[in-house]
């Protein structure tokens, strides 16, 4: 007799379940538990894991879903959730299919608050499956606690047709809840009445009692909620744990067979998942060709082109990796993968020249799939696919981010929209992010966390009991703080497990049967992906694939469009890796917009190397990472002083005269391995993996091997092949200390090619290349911004938006034989895509437009809108045309309204002004106001507002001497953020910036106190600051919209989330400080004063009473009343007024008071 869990929720129960399956293992085998089932709700997410856990640890697995069921799953107007649930396991592999498919269903078709499945959908397929009631949210309990007995017992026998005599079970729970001991006796005589048998469960969330807090921390942060809040979602107590055979015995001690039961039926439960099979899909070949000879003759016609006069070296390489494929079964992975690239290619998507190991392979070289000769950059094919490693080959593929999609839907197409699915990704909570949000939940103050959490270093994979031992402050106060320990101890319970589901940036699955054969699907924003991550379903032997979106192709793509629209002929295959002057921009460090050199450390390091060759750049891109930075200066020096490089042994240097003594390469070590110890290159793959695991007792018998060789592989060793010991040993510690920071030279050289090519146009022909550039940033109006004064810098003219010369891209114009570059359309908002093609397409066929009436008398105005009309005014696309901005504003309204009219008139068949000819159309309706031009403030203000930037001008170009004095602007954050890993070493590093606030926004805090943003912006871009409470009382009523300040403060930078700065001060970037308004004597003179001003008002009117008082100087204390922030705060000194004054400010309005005491 035994117990087994049959009802239990795993971490894979987002943000509810607590049983993380690793130390679930350990629980188990503590209390004698041979088997368990997962029943995660309503998705199959952790299967594989809780599977292998359970077979590592000789736990008997069972596989199952708490599903949610109602009467129709396609009907979803009830506005409520209305759904019941019910556990589902499988028996055996026909259950695990159709609980895959009743999974599948529940997202993709009866999602409605929860995925549902209905009793039509469980009964096709209850083959191999075995139910349980569920817990009170079933629907025999829920039956029950109605008083519906009758229904009940109806219910319970309708589930045992649906699943077979046998194979439907009532569960009986016991958690201390009230209404599960109302309706037990119920339960048991419904078992009694109908003869279905009870099961014993417990509706596990955690693993042990005091676990139940760190769970109900768990369903605040899915919830929004803190721990203090009435309202929120909680379970009743803490029995939803993990309990052993005799506690379930002591809870139903007259039924203990109900308790015996669960073992019985986990038994009944086998399920075998298959690890060693893989399973690729066929490529559709024809004329009784087979893949291997399809594949065989695309190569050699590719190596006739690729290598016309080939050598014997690259004829003897094409046959071994040909051979090594054929032999491994891959024959169909590469027709796959070379048909929808050429799909791609021939249908004008932009398509990388490489990316990751595959550029190693002659093969895909000769496939069309990478652009690289991997024999003249000494790539190797086993760092790709390794004969002596059997694993799935990875090609992934770089396209044209705006395009990938139609690449993926052929894929779809060709092999059909049930074998292609993207894939599930799981966002976890980090060491860092875990800190934040449990210090929410427990209703700590932001900045009570932020202190801590920015204790915790920001190395990737750092945990916090690694921060514990590493950071002694951190240490010291979670050893005296009470506060801080309960903090950490509660995220430490939390750290790690998945907070939320996501798509894969790059992920598709192609599988050979339906995909529901082998994972279940769901829906993530209308995208259906896999309910199994990319290692689960690699794990499976399904076939991944990752096609990248990528920018950069994009910005090529453009960029050659703009270059042939001038009549040039040129194409990406015209760009030399070699070009003397591109190389000479690097060396200078003018690498803006370049791919992978743009990051102001990148750019720094290519100032120091000068890189004169491609070899240097691809040693460029992969030093400059955490880890290889510290080879950085000896690199450097070897290439500035290159008779000084050593070499340890004669045969290193062949392998590193590319990188001046230095290994840079994964394939190096590698090369070293073959080289000096006898490896074949397969072996030295083996080795370089072990080596970057750091395992020691690994290291130890890799040195072994490495020095003495592996007699029985027919290995020498390199003692054996006449290399000294010590010079043996000595080139071994560097290997296996560069092991794991060594990059993947294929991959960077793929990348390098990107990195040359936009470096060439850049150099050649900037205004295209950064017009396209900025294209690319549509939507991100403050890195236009940056580009905008880079461009002006550099001598390129930005010519505004114009509606007769405007596309919907940057485009580039000649004026006055410059190349300039014209705003874009789609920059205006309001402006929709269709809009935008809309003003094209009526141009190209009727010719420009001659004033705004005449615009918006041709177009449709279900694109053209009220709003979208005002933008193109505001930006100024109408200036030129008879009428200045002023005058345009005040009559586009109209001009829509008369356009409108005549639509309407024309289609009710009455006849129109216009139809009387031009003779007789009254001049009226082209008249304007005569109004002079708005100040120029004004017109910025307005392009700001409608295009995101400023673009005839800047507010801030008075101040630019200013801003130039400062170390810190906007541009220094953004190259941080090009930096990727090494920007989270600037959290909390002290900036000064100056800029004018672009826009303000308050929202309150849980304790009902004010916090605000800023969006300020200066010459270079854009950042948000965040004023927290404290800051933003002393502050707030002291700056204005448009107002030009000084800030100083702290970068907030955070994994996925754009730089910010916490506010610590705000001062006019003339040199006064606001902060001094609140020094303690003046707040305490203030409350001492007799008299008092108090003036009730908001921000758009502070401006005006601040130019009111400044005139009035004096000893009374000014209170601002902002009513709408609930706040009143006193106002600086030199806000105070006279005595003198007093009645003629307050006779300015009724919301001004004096106050004096009597």
């Amino acid at each position: 007799m035994a117990f087994a869990h049959l009802h239990l929720h795993t971490e894979y129960s987002l943000l509810d379940g607590a049983c993380r399956i690793a130390p679930l293992m350990e629980s188990l085998k503590t209390l004698g538990q041979t088997a368990c089932a997962i029943t995660d709700h309503g998705a199959m997410y952790g299967v594989v894991p809780f599977y292998k856990a359970c077979k590592q640890n000789g736990i008997h697995p069972v596989i199952g879903v708490e599903t949610y069921i109602c009467e129709d799953r396609l009907i979803k107007t009830s506005g409520q959730e209305n759904a019941s649930h019910l556990i589902l396991l499988c028996e055996n592999n026909t259950g695990y299919l159709n609980l895959m498919e009743l999974v599948s269903i529940a997202y993709l078709e009866g999602f409605y608050y929860r995925p549902r499945i209905d009793y039509d959908i469980l009964k096709k397929h209850s083959e191999g499956l075995i139910a349980l009631s569920a817990c009170l949210s079933g629907k025999i309990p829920t039956l029950l606690l109605e008083g519906r007995y009758d229904d009940a017992k109806e219910h319970a026998l309708f589930m045992q047709d649906i699943m077979g005599k046998g194979n439907f079970f009532i569960e009986i729970m016991d958690h201390g809840i009230a209404e599960e001991k109302l309706i037990l006796p119920k339960l048991v005589q419904l078992s009694l009445d109908t003869g279905i048998e009870l099961v014993a469960t417990n509706d596990c969330h955690y693993l042990k009692r005091e676990d139940a807090h760190a769970q109900e921390v768990l369903m605040c942060i899915q919830t929004g909620k803190t721990l203090d809040e009435e309202d929120r979602m909680r379970m009743t107590n803490d029995n939803l744990y993990l309990k052993s055979e005799d506690e379930m015995l002591k809870l139903f001690p007259d039924l203990p067979s109900a308790v015996y039961k669960s073992h019985e039926i986990a038994l009944r439960c086998n399920v075998e998942l298959d690890f060693s099979s893989i399973h690729l899909p066929a490529f559709p070949t024809e004329n009784g060709e087979t893949a291997g000879e399809m594949l065989r003759r695309l190569c050699y016609e590719g190596f006739s082109k690729r290598y016309p006069e080939p050598t014997e070296e690259a004829s003897k390489r094409l046959e071994y990796e040909l051979n090594t494929i054929e032999q491994m079964g891959y024959q169909d992975y590469f027709l796959i993968v070379w048909d929808f690239i050429a799909y791609a290619r021939e249908n004008g998507v932009m398509v990388g020249p490489g990316r990751g190991s595959s550029a190693g392979s002659i093969v895909a070289y000769c496939l069309n799939i990478t652009q690289l000769d991997p024999l003249k950059y000494s790539l190797l094919f086993e760092r790709f696919l390794n004969p002596e490693r059997i694993t799935m080959p990875d090609i992934d593929v770089d396209f044209c981010f705006e395009r990938r999609q139609e690449v993926i839907d052929y894929v779809q197409e060709k092999y059909g929209k049930d074998h292609v699915s993207q894939i599930i990704t799981f966002g976890t909570m980090a060491a860092r992010g875990v800190l934040r949000d449990v210090g929410r939940v427990l209703g700590y103050s932001y900045r009570d966390t932020d202190r801590i959490t920015r204790m915790v270093p920001t190395s990737l994979g750092m945990t916090l009991e690694g921060a514990l031992k590493i950071n002694p402050e951190l240490k010291r106060a979670y050893e005296s703080d009470d506060k801080v320990k309960n903090l950490i101890d509660t995220a430490m319970l939390l750290e790690g497990m998945p907070r939320h589901a996501g798509t894969h940036a790059a992920g598709v699955l192609i599988t050979k049967e339906p995909i529901t054969r082998y994972v279940p699907l769901q829906k993530n924003d209308e995208i259906i992906t896999t309910q199994y991550p990319m290692g689960d379903i690699e794990a499976l032997g399904l076939l991944k694939m990752d096609f990248l979106g990528l920018r950069t192709l994009t910005v090529i793509r453009d960029t050659l469009e703009l270059i042939n629209a001038e009549g040039i002929e040129f194409t990406i295959d015209d760009i030399p890796l070699d070009d003397k002057k591109t190389y000479e921009m690097i060396s200078a460090g003018d690498t803006a917009g370049v791919f992978q050199l743009e990051g102001s450390g990148m750019r720094s390091f290519l100032t120091s190397l000068k890189p004169e060759t491609f070899e240097d750049i691809i040693a460029a891109i992969s030093l400059y990472r955490p880890g290889p930075m510290d080879f950085i200066p000896r690199y450097i020096q070897g290439k500035q002083n290159p008779d000084q490089i050593t070499y340890a042994c004669k045969e290193l240097e062949p392998i590193l005269s590319v990188t001046y003594g230095c290994i840079v390469y994964q394939e190096q070590v590698m090369q070293i391995v073959r080289s000096l110890a006898g490896y074949s290159l397969g072996r030295s793959d083996l080795m370089r993996r072990a080596m970057s695991k750091k395992k020691h007792d690994i290291m130890e018998l890799e040195r072994k091997n490495f020095l003495y060789g592996i007699p029985e592989e027919n290995i020498k060793g390199a003692i054996g092949n006449g290399i000294d010991k010590a010079v043996a040993e000595g080139i071994f510690d560097e290997m296996a200390g560069f092991a794991s920071y060594a990059f993947n030279k294929s991959h960077a050289a793929a990348y390098g090619v990107l990195s040359v090519q936009t470096a060439y146009l850049k150099c050649h022909y900037p205004a295209q290349y950064l017009a396209a550039v900025m294209s690319s940033l549509l939507g991100n109006s403050g890195k236009i911004a940056g580009y905008i004064q880079y461009v002006r810098k550099i001598g390129i003219e930005v010519l505004p938006p114009h509606i007769n010369k405007s596309f919907g891209r940057f485009t580039v114009e000649r004026k006055q034989g410059k190349s300039c570059i014209r705003f874009g359309l789609s920059a205006i908002k309001g402006l929709g895509a269709k809009a935008v093609d809309c003003i094209i397409n009526e141009r190209n066929l009727n010719g420009s437009f001659t004033s705004i009436y005449d615009f918006c008398s041709r177009l449709d105005s279900e694109y053209i809108t009220k709003r979208g009309v005002e933008g193109l005014v505001k930006a100024g696309c109408f200036d030129g045309l008879n009428a200045n901005r002023n005058q345009l504003i005040l009559v586009f309204e109209r001009a829509l309204e008369s356009s409108s009219r005549k639509r309407k008139n024309n289609i009710k068949g009455q006849l129109s002004l216009f139809d009387l000819g031009a003779a007789t159309m009254p001049a009226m309706l082209e008249q304007y106001p005569n109004v002079e031009e708005l100040a120029p403030d004004l017109l910025l203000s307005m392009e700001k507002e409608m295009t995101g930037v400023y673009i005839s001008g800047h507010p801030l170009e008075a101040y630019e001497d200013e801003l130039s004095s400062l170390t810190f602007n906007t541009q220094s954050i953004q190259d941080m953020a090009d930096e990727g890993e090494f920007a989270l070493e600037q959290d909390g590093k002290r900036v000064r910036i100056g800029g004018i606030i672009h826009e303000i926004r308050t929202q309150s805090t849980k304790k009902n106190r004010l916090m605000s943003f800023l969006t300020l912006e200066d010459l270079t871009g854009q950042v948000e600051c965040i004023l927290f409470p404290q800051v933003h009382d002393r502050f707030f009523s002291l700056y204005s919209k448009d107002e030009v300040v000084l800030i100083d403060g702290k970068l907030s930078v955070r994994e996925d989330e754009d730089i910010k700065i916490i506010v610590e001060s705000i001062s006019p970037l003339n040199g006064n400080t606001y902060e001094e308004s609140t020094a303690q004597d003046e707040i305490s003179m203030a409350k001492n004063s007799d008299t008092k001003l108090y003036i009730k008002t908001n921000r758009e009117e502070m401006p005006e009473i601040k130019n009111i008082l400044s005139s009035s100087g004096g000893d009374v204390p000014v209170y601002i009343n902002l009513p709408d922030e609930g706040i009143t705060l006193l106002a600086p000194r030199d806000w105070w007024c006279s005595e003198d004054s007093l009645d003629n400010i307050a006779d300015n309005s009724d919301n001004i008071k004096v106050v004096r005491k009597i």
